[in-house]
């Protein structure tokens, strides 16, 4: 299997910077199935040609194989050592990991720089043929070059297989290309040759960062990625789409804060200005705003639940608790749990916390939470954000009745977050006041929308 990098970007030796890969050597990289080797056939100012070439060692190839075969032979008769599969990500992540993490000693500049690129990959499988694999990168920007090849020559009536050489050009940095191969190289194949578990959707996520979110067959993608396995697509999804997109006309400038960046830097403020030294945030997902709380020595206590245990073992990597001194590691804890049982672990805060929890539950199960956070845990204060169904109609690719993500149950206006909101508040002894999230449209206010809850029996 080859993949080839050609730049024609004066000077074009600067991919052997880029590449950390040095155009006057060969170099070789051992893989657990065999080795990847990299050389330049060409290498001018004017055009550079990185080639990785992929050495599949069948033997090795047997011993090294531990996923379930479809057929009893299927170890010993396959076509792994021929195509470009997950084995060439593999490669990819080793050979190149320097530049697909972004990093230039000699020349930095060039690691965010745009530059013109044709990628060259033979041979690819692609189940679902060549629909599916433009499906994949035209959304993305590739120009998209295709040549089939037949199942047999000597019989062409058999018609095309399902393996093609594929030209991809585009005006990238090289480290996002990268990335985007990374991934969708065995999206293409809809196999992998290792296992697939959990810390497959962190490699999703961070090669997917910037790209995967509004790609539209992110779904499909990640489905394929994750060999089908339900449960993981679902976590990873949940992860993915938690953002949304802000309206095209609205677009931040590359300086501006994400709405979902915004909701959890009001958040924190807020907590700043009440005083708090103690926090729960009953429902953490991967722990963004547990690191805003934990950057801030007010907060003494920080207690982050969720009842994705899978989100709870991301945020654990993120916050680096293992890694934090004693006294800082003491001040957070994270728990599983859910947010309709009673669980006295959430009892005894000084304020709680749910940015956009509510609306990933059935509406008949919001009285068991309200019992939860407002009867049985009681914080002195607490902080509910949830979206503005009102700003649906600004989201372009948004269709009328349709939710911004797809695990909602439910999305309110503005006055029927209010009414809920003023119920909690006084059945259960607080005081409630309301405020926008985000670029507030006169008619529409704010895609998202909180509610403060200050205890007064």
């Amino acid at each position: 299997m080859l993949l080839t990098i050609t730049t024609k970007r004066y000077p074009a030796t600067d991919l052997g910077y880029l590449l950390h890969k040095h155009p006057a050597k060969v170099q070789t990289v051992e893989l657990t199935a065999g080795s990847a080797h990299i050389f330049y056939p060409e290498a001018t100012d004017h055009s550079c040609t990185a080639a990785l070439l992929l050495d599949i060692d069948p033997v090795r190839l047997v011993r090294g194989n531990g996923n379930g075969h479809d057929f009893a032979l299927e170890q010993y008769v396959n076509d792994r050592p021929y195509v470009a599969s997950s084995f060439m990500s593999a490669a990819i992540s080793q050979a190149y990991a320097t530049a697909m993490n972004g990093r230039c000693k000699d020349k930095p500049h060039l690691v965010d720089e745009a530059i013109p690129f044709e990628i060259g990959l033979s041979v690819l499988p692609v189940k679902g043929g060549e629909p599916l694999l433009r499906q994949f990168f035209e959304p993305l920007g590739y120009e998209v070059n295709v040549q089939a090849h037949l199942l047999d020559e000597q019989y062409p009536a058999w018609g095309q297989s399902r393996y093609f050489n594929v030209t991809l050009r585009h005006t990238l940095p090289l480290k996002t290309i990268l990335k985007q191969l990374y991934i969708l190289v065995p999206v293409c194949d809809n196999d992998k040759h290792y296992f697939v578990g959990g810390h497959e959707i962190e490699k999703l996520m961070e090669k997917g960062e910037g790209w995967l979110d509004a790609h539209p067959a992110k779904e499909l993608i990640t489905r394929r990625y994750l060999r089908n396995i339900a449960p993981l697509a679902k976590q990873a999804l949940e992860l993915i789409m938690k953002d949304e997109v802000l309206p095209v006309e609205e677009k931040p400038a590359k300086d501006k804060v994400k709405l979902h960046d915004l909701r959890l830097l009001t958040v924190r403020d807020i907590l700043q200005e009440l005083n708090v030294s103690t926090v729960a945030d009953m429902g953490c997902g991967e722990g963004k705003l547990l690191r805003l709380l934990m950057e801030k020595s007010q907060f003494k206590k920080i207690l982050g639940m969720d009842v994705s245990y899978r989100a709870l073992e991301i945020a654990l990597d993120k916050v680096k608790l293992d890694r934090l001194p004693e006294m800082q590691r003491n001040r957070i804890q994270l728990i599983q749990g859910s947010l309709t049982y009673r669980d006295k672990r959430l009892e005894g805060f000084d304020a709680g916390v749910l940015v956009e929890v509510i609306e990933h539950l059935d509406e008949s199960r919001l009285q068991a939470l309200e019992k939860v956070v407002f009867e049985y845990a009681r914080p002195a204060h607490v902080i509910i954000t949830t979206v503005n169904a009102e700003y649906n109609v600004m989201y372009e690719k948004l269709t009328a009745g349709s939710f911004r993500h797809g695990d909602h149950r439910f999305e309110w206006t503005r006055a029927q977050f209010e009414t809920w909101a003023n119920g909690v508040a006084a059945q259960f002894g607080y005081i409630v006041s309301f405020r926008p999230l985000g670029e507030i449209d006169e008619t529409l206010g704010g895609p998202s929308q909180l509610a403060l809850f200050k205890r007064s029996l």
